[in-house]
């Protein structure tokens, strides 16, 4: 019989290994879109350890141990943003450094450190010859960064693969996630009319009804509803952009990009339904479309609309998770949420799988300069992997 102190153990033994996979795909430059060589190179790194690895149509890699009749999947998105303003890095950003007992780099957080993790916990249930009664996945996503959940939803609507529990591995400062707000994307349309800038008066200024528009749409932010769990919902204007005919000229049309996060009991018509009551009647609101085709050149068109989640405390899931946690580490479990939004819209939040959060960094350092971390992490992430089928079975109908 397998225990909690045996998988510890081999996941530290496997420290240096773990931390040597994660510099290395850290090296591997992967903006949304951009992912193939870091996909080919995860593929080299679980193919000798896996039962089947198939890359599906969009380009996601999946790679199965075990052959139980239930399905249970960990998923890491192995896209990043990009650098930003270099000057602010004091690494390398692409360089993967190891140095002070941590992995630097982009996307080190975010989330490769959980995609490494994932690889070693593989190679640690190969060795274990796993047989549980889990068909075990470890799916490596693509184009979160642009779009959260679109690589699920092609998983799910287009490749008809829909896990009975799914883990997701971002960031969690190594606590135990159960759910997230949900967000949406608006761009609102204001139409005027030019006139020389020399008499305004004369015009119907488009830049001004954005204007007035986004100090209404602050006021709503003051007043949107919270949830004791998952936090307030927010609206933000994010970006502004008008046209004239020139720079002397008044302009006659203007965008306004809104980011709104959703809280618990708000969806896409309440978000809609908000915006029409504070907005002039001729303003168009639409919710924009994502249609990038991913680096196979798969286009799969989703609007941006990512629905909230969350998994009661009570859940079998979440319980699991709790005890996979005290069980390696022999402390309590945190329990808690992520601020930002994940994978897990579409798994949970549109298609109701079951779904928690476990990952090695901080989630603070995620899209930030010197973006770091830690092997400890990587390691402990990497056991509660490898442990968690395990847990799981007993806590389900699946175990005894």
């Amino acid at each position: 019989m397998i225990h909690a102190p045996d998988i510890l153990q081999q996941a530290e033994k496997r420290r240096d290994e773990v931390a040597q996979i994660l510099s290395r795909i850290v090296q591997i430059p992967s903006l949304s879109g951009e992912e193939e060589a870091v996909i080919q190179a995860l593929k080299e790194l679980v193919e000798p350890y896996a039962d089947e690895v198939r890359i599906d149509g969009l380009g996601n890699l999946l790679a199965r141990i075990g052959s139980g009749p239930k399905v249970l999947a960990f998923d890491a998105h192995i896209d990043v943003v990009d650098v930003g303003d270099e000057r602010q890095w004091t690494v390398p950003p692409f360089g993967g450094l190891i140095r002070d007992g941590k992995v630097w780099g982009r996307g080190s957080v975010d989330q490769k450190g959980g995609a490494a993790a994932m690889v070693t916990a593989l190679r640690i249930l190969r060795d274990l010859a796993y047989q549980g009664p889990f068909a075990v996945y470890f799916t490596f996503t693509i184009m979160e960064e642009d779009s959260d959940g679109q690589c699920w939803l092609y998983l799910i609507e287009e490749e008809g693969f829909r896990p009975d529990f799914v883990v997701i591995t971002e960031p969690t400062n190594l606590g135990v996630y159960r759910g997230h707000r949900g967000r949406m994307e608006f761009d609102l349309y204001f139409r005027g009319r030019s006139a020389h800038a020399s008499e305004p008066e004369r015009g119907d200024n488009a830049l001004l009804k954005a204007a007035k528009a986004a100090l209404a749409v602050a006021e709503l932010h003051r007043r949107l509803r919270s949830d004791p769990f998952l936090g307030k919902g927010s609206v933000a204007p994010t970006l502004i952009r008008s046209s004239s005919p020139s720079l002397c000229a008044i302009p006659d049309q203007c965008q306004l990009h809104l980011d709104r996060r959703l809280t618990w009991g708000e969806d896409k018509e309440s978000a809609l339904q908000e915006l029409r009551e504070i907005l002039p009647p001729d303003t168009d609101i639409v919710i924009p479309v994502y249609d990038r085709p991913s680096y196979r050149g798969t286009r799969f068109a989703r609007e941006k609309y990512y629905p909230t989640w969350k998994l009661p405390e009570t859940h079998p899931l979440v319980q699991a998770g709790r005890k996979a946690y005290e069980d390696l580490f022999g402390e309590p479990a945190r329990i808690g949420r992520w601020t930002f939004s994940t994978n897990g819209v579409a798994i949970a939040g549109r298609h109701g799988i079951p779904t928690i959060g476990f990952g090695p960094g901080n989630e603070e350092l995620a899209h930030a300069p010197d973006e770091a971390v830690p092997i400890d992490h990587l390691v402990k992430a990497t056991a509660f992997y490898a442990w968690f089928p395990f847990v799981l079975a007993r806590h389900t109908s699946d175990g005894p």
